[in-house]
């Protein structure tokens, strides 16, 4: 089971919008949840999750707004807060900005939308390409609107709509993984991963299938092929176009793809990631109104800069924040993750072109220093 309702909320719990998709839960339930989180946040103790006699509040907060879900039953909560995240993205696209004052402006276009992502309680269109083809910003009413609700809507692929053409057809691979690291003052790693996407650029005509082919373990290891670097990904997770039944049975990514740009896919890889970057950096103090920053980046490149600082002395134990670095390094993955191949299958048998693109970047990347 999903939501009963979801609310919007400002910050002091006044309702700017709501959507009853069950009529099971009594809206005026909704005047708890503020109180509720005020005596939470007293005891130093914020849940995601609060309740009220039988009826629970799912929340999460994005910029000077509640978003809100309600339901009396045992819920999947996870399957609620993706749905509020969701939310939190399609409002994005369609108002660039989410918050009180955008909500207000676009008060119409709100409730349709709130009334096309969810239907008693289940999650419904929820992509925005989709549902731009049919509610407009400018407001249209939904009983015109839905004259013209595209065959998306109905169809088992309602992620992408039929009829688009292309005179040149292409699909853009982007493999992009972000390094997380963290460092102690003596230079041991203290912990690391990789975080994946692959990202599609997806310009082909018709209702093409794809077949993608990373160089993952699981699926040399069912093939009995064990020749070159495998990846073992974790924690994956895949677009609603990627068939998981296919993937389950022989690791095979195949899917017809949304039309333009889209994430197909992310992991992680829980592996011992040499750093690729290492700073050392020291401190002195000449006096306390002079103070010398020296920074050594590998052997190439050597900061020192000295400052002249108020003489003013603070006793307090001065602060010592780690590190943070930021990188990109185009052509290359840290976890040697490729894309084999990439099939495309269309019934008018054109030809297309794939291209690659593999980046690395700095994640959450963090050195302490002794200084």
């Amino acid at each position: 089971m999903s939501a009963s309702a979801v609310f919007v909320l400002d910050l002091k719990g006044k309702v700017l919008i709501c959507r009853n998709y069950k009529g099971d839960v009594d809206m005026a339930e909704i005047d708890h949840f503020l109180p509720l989180l005020m005596t939470q946040e007293e005891e130093g103790l914020t849940c995601p999750i609060m309740s009220h006699g039988n009826v629970h509040f799912l929340w999460i907060k994005h910029t000077n707004l509640y978003l809100v879900a309600t339901t009396n039953k045992n819920s999947n909560a996870s399957l609620v807060y993706a749905f509020l995240y969701k939310v939190v993205e399609v409002f994005t696209e369609y108002f660039t900005e989410l918050e009180e004052e955008s909500i207000q402006d676009n008060f119409v276009v709100v409730y349709e939308l709130l009334d096309e992502l969810m239907d008693f309680g289940f999650p419904q269109t929820t992509d925005s390409k989709i549902l731009q083809e049919y509610i407009t910003q400018e407001g249209t009413k939904l009983e015109v609107a839905k004259t013209k609700v595209p065959t998306t809507v109905t169809n088992a692929v309602s992620w992408r709509s039929e009829g688009i053409k292309y005179k040149k057809n292409e699909v853009f691979i982007d493999v992009i993984e972000s390094i997380n690291l963290l460092v102690n003052a003596n230079g041991s790693v203290m912990s690391s991963d990789i975080v994946g996407t692959v990202k599609l650029k997806t310009m082909l005509s018709g209702m093409p299938e794809l077949r993608l082919g990373l160089n993952d373990r699981a699926l040399f290891a069912l093939t009995g092929r064990d020749k070159g670097k495998t990846v073992t990904m974790e924690d994956v997770k895949f677009h609603q176009c990627v068939r998981l039944s296919r993937f389950e049975s022989d690791r095979t990514i195949s899917f017809i793809p949304p039309d333009g740009e889209s994430e197909l896919m992310s992991y992680r890889i829980n592996t011992h990631v040499k750093p690729l970057i290492w700073i050392e950096s020291v401190i002195e103090k000449f006096s306390h109104s002079r103070v010398e920053i020296m920074v050594k980046g590998g052997k190439e490149f050597l900061m020192r800069a000295s400052f002249g600082l108020p003489s003013v002395e603070n006793d307090e134990m001065e602060g010592k924040p780690p590190i943070t670095v930021n990188f990109e390094i185009p052509y290359f993955t840290v976890s040697g993750i490729q894309v084999r191949y990439m099939k495309i299958i269309e019934k008018s048998g054109y030809q297309a072109l794939p291209w690659v693109r593999y980046i690395t970047q700095s994640g959450d990347y963090q050195l302490r220093s002794n200084f």
